[in-house]
């Protein structure tokens, strides 16, 4: 860590530490790379493709549902909260499992 004198009646022969700026000019490919974070363009492209095809076909409540089941591990009382919001939001009612 970088120290600077402080000078002054009270302060005097006391180290504080110095903030350094360093502006670096860079694509964000390269900020990426020089950081180590993976290349998720692949992985991007295969998620706008897939909600491309789900706009011009569609979303069906199963569907949603089965998205919603591979974002994240919700309970049962959860599924069945966004159950209601896909019935409310296309005035359709899905089967009860």
């Amino acid at each position: 860590m970088l120290y600077q004198r402080v000078q002054g009646n009270e302060q005097q022969g006391k180290r504080q530490p110095m903030n350094i700026t360093m502006n670096i000019d860079c694509t964000p490919e390269e900020a990426r790379r020089f950081m180590g974070l993976p290349d998720m363009a692949p992985l991007h492209d295969l998620y706008l493709d897939k909600m491309k095809e789900a706009m011009t076909t569609g979303i069906t409540p199963d569907m949603m549902e089965n998205m919603m089941r591979s974002w994240g591990p919700m309970g049962k009382m959860g599924m069945n909260a966004w159950r209601q919001m896909v019935d409310q939001m296309t005035g359709t009612t899905a089967p009860k499992s």
